[in-house]
Parts: structure tokens; sequence; C-alpha cells
């Protein structure tokens, strides 16, 4: 179900509550990527354990679908493998919060191209140590 402005219920309560909020000090893996256009910018840190991500927080600056997707990209990531969270897709996050105006979609690539950007700085760390 959507609102008015064509939000879901999911994308509202992300928006409003989001889950993960914060910084991770000196993280395993971290990825920023921007949207000129729009003007948002997202951070997301990752803690790795055994190859599986243990914590995962995020720093996003810019709307609401901004902030919802950022939030949904850490809970679909946070206990998975790396190789299982660099599957998820802009989709994967779209889907699970029961769709984006299509507006906003942009919101959703930049939460995983956050994602895909913390593990692979994690990576390439992980290959100079």
């Amino acid at each position: 179900m959507t609102d008015q402005i064509g939000y879901s219920q999911k994308v509202m309560e992300h928006f409003m509550n989001p889950h993960n909020v914060g910084v991770i000090e000196n993280p395993d893996g971290y990825g920023k990527v921007g949207n000129p256009v729009c003007g948002d910018l997202m951070e997301i840190f990752i803690r790795v354990r055994e190859n599986v991500i243990e914590d995962i927080r995020f720093r996003t600056f810019g709307c609401g679908s901004a902030i919802a997707t950022s939030s949904m990209v850490t809970d679909l990531a946070k206990g998975k493998t790396l190789e299982e969270a660099l599957q998820i897709t802009r989709d994967d996050v779209a889907t699970e919060l029961e769709g984006l105006p299509p507006r906003k979609m942009h919101c959703s690539n930049l939460a995983a191209d956050a994602l895909h950007a913390a593990i692979r700085d994690y990576l390439e760390k992980e290959k100079k140590a």
C-alpha cells in the first residue's frame, strides 16, 4: 500500500525509524557514493568477521528515499557473507521496500553501490595485508 506521494508503508517506516544508523570507527570496509544531480550522499561502514558482515552502519545525507534505501540495504547485508552481499541489487532493495516511485529508483542504486564499494574497499585492504 502506498501513500498519496507514492511511498510504501515500508519506505515510510525505514525513513522515520532507520536501522543501523551511525559510524563504525576504524571500519574493515568503507564505501561512499553520491549523486551530483540530486545531492544525495551515502556512506556505508562494515565490520567483517570470517567473511561475514558482522556489523554494518550508514550515514546518509539526502531525501527520505535515500535514507530508507540505506536502512534497507544494511538490513539485507547484515549477517551475509561478502559474496552474498555483493549479489544484492538495486531491485532487491526496491522490492524489499515494496517499491519506490520511479523518480526515486536512483536511490536504490546508490544504496547498493555504497554497499558494494564498502565490500570492495575491504577486499582491497585484505589483499595488501
